[in-house]
């Protein structure tokens, strides 16, 4: 169990701050490392070692990420309500590591007969590694920084910039190291760089232990969640104060108290003291809850319109992995007399993007959108996530214009029936999608992650921060359904628009219809956007946000 750490221990300046963060965010490049080195190639192994049909190893690879993603959940209420952060980050990172090796091993020296069960058991055990390291890691680098400190605020909403970069810059290293070593030395010796990348992870995070400011687990969040349900339920025929609560009880706790707001009014009952409350001896917590207790169940509820409404751009964000590998595996990768590009290393593009624009976002773009808004931050979170679902959807039609193009000069030149043979036309067509992408991470995927750490109740920052990963992991279980409808539908009517034969497929008409689809999507994101009221510190002005509420700190 963690030891606990009073509010003045935490602000002093050997605790927490850039200092701690600093280690956190190194543990996660390497562990990004480990992770798109063993991930980023995989359609690869599935359709050339392991000889699975291209739209069965894409769905193999989608399911896979949705499962690894939708893991962090559990993991997340786990640490959030019983072991901490940090208990939850070292024993994850120990059966990371165990999957990782027992990965080399399956392609290795493990006989053929049983290899095929062998990689896919410690593919899973990675995923459930995944499951308590990834929420809690990035939870735990925010918790650095102190909340009640305008100053260490600002320095919060820059630490997601640059946690993204470090990311970025464990998927860059990996995409150009182990995934040329995996197509060009072998997979066991690119399997196991990523086993050694994640025990450097976990070497990194133990040094930095005596830095760290640690929270303290408070039992589960849910049960408190129910208690405002029943609570509500309870009192359903008391009428709402039209000022706000009425008679109404207010506690002091771990989380900090929120001021009331007029959504979801029904609410509000579990707050308001009747009699029973009066006369009864002592409190009853399923009958009377606190004004916080019960707009932090609010709080969660305003943010299930806002999941649903990004699912699509995770859609979307499943193709970069799968369908985007394949098509650069057909095209012209040749460079000098004997290089050839791996396909999926122009993955590489999409995080030198990031890298190269994030820190211009950060030190350039905010500062001056800031002094235009008035916000620490420039834009609002939900902002930022629009121009980033914006920005996928414009990379997705250049998607498929190129494939489109691909097939043309594929039929020009005889090659619809020989998908062996490659297309005379440069894999570097492919870069502007993966650019674009980039761009379209910047600001989505940082705005989201933003978003379900600040916006989230302070005893749940983990589970937020598993909640925005559940968007990646649902998105790429919906990418396999969609995948399955487009294929059963064209096959019917004609060739299969995702056949093994890409030539003869119509990945782009595909890709049209996933553009078409998050252009509905974002529509519904907008509306919901437009109604979303952010957390409200208590003792500011009612109507201010959570970063209106900061600047007059």
């Amino acid at each position: 169990m963690e030891v606990e750490i009073s509010k003045q221990q935490q602000r002093k300046p050997s605790k927490g701050g850039w200092k701690s963060a600093f280690f956190i965010i190194w543990v996660e490049v390497a562990e990004r490392f480990a992770y798109y080195g063993m991930s980023g190639n995989l359609i690869t192994y599935l359709t050339n070692v392991l000889k699975e049909p291209t739209a069965t190893a894409a769905k193999n690879v989608n399911i896979w990420f949705g499962i690894s993603a939708l893991l962090p959940l559990v993991g997340a209420f786990m640490a959030d309500s019983y072991f901490g952060r940090f208990n939850t980050i070292l024993v994850s990172s120990v059966i990371y590591l165990k999957g990782l090796v027992l990965l080399a091993l399956s392609v290795s020296i493990i006989p053929a007969r049983f290899r095929r069960q062998i990689f896919f058991l410690s593919l899973y055990i990675v995923a459930i590694a995944e499951g308590g390291h990834k929420p809690c890691v990035q939870a735990f680098g925010a918790d650095q920084f102190d909340e009640d400190n305008p100053e260490e605020q600002k320095a919060k909403s820059s630490f997601f910039n640059w946690w993204y970069f470090g990311i970025c810059i464990g998927a860059f290293a990996a995409t150009l190291v182990v995934i040329y070593l995996q197509d060009n030395v072998g997979w066991a010796v690119g399997f196991a760089v990523s086993a050694g990348a994640m025990g450097m992870a976990l070497v990194v995070f133990l040094l930095g232990q005596k830095l760290y400011r640690r929270q303290v687990p408070s039992g589960s969040p849910l049960t408190q969640v129910a208690q405002v349900f029943v609570a509500a339920v309870h009192k359903r025929n008391l009428p709402v104060m039209e000022c706000g609560y009425g008679e109404a009880m207010e506690v002091q706790g771990i989380s900090r108290n929120l001021a009331p707001t007029n959504q979801f009014r029904f609410l509000d009952k579990a707050a308001i003291v009747d009699n029973t409350d009066r006369l009864s001896g002592c409190k009853n917590t399923w009958r009377l809850c606190s004004v916080t207790q019960v707009e932090e169940v609010k709080l969660l509820i305003r943010l299930i319109p806002i999941w649903f409404s990004c699912l699509m751009y995770a859609v979307l964000f499943a193709q970069v992995a799968t369908f985007f590998t394949k098509q650069g595996s057909t095209m012209n990768r040749k460079i000098g007399s004997n290089f050839h590009v791996p396909p999926a290393s122009l993955q590489l593009s999409t995080g030198l993007v990031i890298m190269f624009f994030l820190p211009i976002y950060d030190r350039i773009l905010v500062p001056v959108a800031r002094k235009l808004t008035g916000l620490p931050s420039g834009v609002t979170m939900l902002q930022r996530i629009g121009i980033g679902m914006f920005l996928s959807i414009i990379g997705m039609v250049i998607a498929a214009l190129v494939e489109a193009r691909r097939i043309r000069i594929a039929r020009e030149h005889g090659l619809l029936d020989l998908p062996k043979l490659t297309v005379p036309m440069s894999i570097w067509w492919l870069l502007p999608q993966y650019m674009i992408w980039g761009l379209a991470d910047v600001f989505a995927i940082v705005g989201l992650q933003e978003l379900f750490y600040d916006q989230m109740p302070d005893t749940l920052r983990s589970l937020g921060a598993a909640a925005w990963l559940s968007i990646i992991g649902v998105g790429s279980l919906l990418s396999s359904f969609v995948i399955s409808i487009i294929q059963s539908i064209s096959s019917r009517y004609g060739e299969s628009w995702l056949g093994n034969n890409l030539n003869r497929a119509h990945l782009d008409y595909y890709y049209w219809v996933l553009a078409g689809l998050s252009t509905l999507w974002s529509c519904a994101y907008v509306l919901v956007a437009k109604f979303f009221i952010y957390k409200k510190i208590d003792g500011v002005d009612g109507d201010a946000t959570t970063e209106e509420a900061l600047m007059t700190l």
